[in-house]
């Protein structure tokens, strides 16, 4: 595959983690991709693993560390805008904390042969979301509202795990105004919104096996009010 590929992670006090990361992405995955990191000056010195990796594996890593934390969908922005001055052609998506398995990847970019748009979907036939209690039913549950008040024919919006063919994405990312995670629920509505033909990729989610989640409570009543204004915005427009 001679397209230039792009992916990205974004860290922060993943010091625990991001080595089995990092390996494992580099084992399963055959093609010439570049790795984009941005860190958020992790307190537990993350990018010094980061660093460290890249010097000893000689890998084609661009890591930028932040002076604090900025939030999730500041390194996103930035990972596109990256994307498209570099012309990159494919650019994937993913969490850093293994939740996700960098052994599919090769399947997103096949898919993107035909799709301009593939989402790594937990709640598609195949797939699978190992969380458990109030964070399994919040996620459950909104995902399912989510794709009744747009009438979505996708069933996630709310995993990282994406990729995107920036030939042919014409969403200006810059102008997403939900921050955090709903950031992610965000894209998912614009692109159905637009048309954009989304492939569902089956996942297995996983629950993180080092260090604590980064979702803070603040996040379900952010995403409720980034929902509520998108729906206006729906019953505006007509």
């Amino acid at each position: 595959m001679k397209k230039k590929i792009l992916i990205f992670i974004a860290t922060y006090n993943e010091k625990d983690v991001i080595l089995y990361f990092l390996k494992r992405l580099y084992k399963y995955n055959k093609f010439n991709f570049k790795l984009l990191i941005i860190d958020d000056n992790s307190p537990d010195l993350t990018f010094k693993v980061i660093k460290n990796f890249k010097s000893s594996a000689n890998k084609n890593i661009f890591i930028k560390i932040r002076k604090y934390k900025m939030g999730l969908d500041t390194a996103h922005k930035f990972a596109f805008n990256y994307a498209k001055k570099n012309n990159f052609r494919y650019l994937i998506t993913l969490d850093s904390d293994l939740s996700h398995d960098p052994k599919i990847i090769p399947l997103f970019l096949s898919k993107l042969q035909n799709y301009p748009v593939v989402f790594g979907s937990r709640y598609t036939r195949g797939g699978r979301n190992d969380l458990k209690g109030y964070r399994f039913f919040l996620s459950y549950v909104g995902n399912k509202l989510i794709k009744f008040l747009f009438h979505a024919n996708i069933n996630e919006f709310t995993t990282s795990f994406r990729g995107f063919d920036l030939e042919k994405i014409k969403l200006n990312f810059n102008k997403i105004k939900s921050r955090g995670y709903s950031f992610f629920m965000e894209i998912a509505v614009l692109l159905t919104k637009q048309n954009y033909n989304i492939k569902e990729i089956p996942i297995i989610f996983e629950v993180r096996r080092h260090g604590v989640s980064k979702i803070e409570k603040i996040e379900v009543i952010r995403t409720f009010f980034n929902l509520l204004r998108l729906f206006k915005n729906k019953i505006l427009s007509k």
